[in-house]
């Protein structure tokens, strides 16, 4: 997958084109909403930010540069890294959209996690390229 094929969008405001591979990104389902309306590809709950660290960050601005340092640790894991090694495989060559729900559209899990995803990315498409 392209590193800019990756996207977020906001699951109140759309869920993105059909063709691409939509997942949910979020911990909590999001309030008011049914799965079979959302038509998503997967709901990667379990590669959202803990409970801890969303409850601390709470969506405090001021707390925002210190959330991403903490959430980028967890995406560092083994665990997470594997997540994300199979997040991106499940969306193939498909356009991949990470939906989220919080109401900030610049300051939320997702922003991180697209970027991880993206690093990620790029780096896994550099040692293909050299293999």
């Amino acid at each position: 997958m392209k590193p800019s094929a990756i996207s977020v969008q906001r699951v109140y405001e759309g869920t993105g084109p059909d063709t691409h591979y939509r997942a949910l990104v979020d911990r909590m389902w999001p309030r008011g909403l049914r799965r079979a309306d959302l038509g998503l590809d997967e709901w990667a709950k379990d590669i959202a930010p803990t409970a801890e660290l969303c409850k601390w960050f709470s969506h405090v601005d001021e707390r925002w540069e210190e959330f991403r340092e903490r959430y980028l640790a967890e995406l560092a894991t083994p665990e997470q890294q594997a997540r994300m090694a199979a997040l991106l495989e499940a969306a193939g060559e498909r356009p991949l959209t990470l939906l989220y729900g919080a109401r900030n559209t610049a300051h939320n899990q997702a922003v991180v996690l697209r970027d991880a995803l993206q690093d990620y990315a790029k780096r896994h498409a550099t040692r293909r390229a050299r293999a």
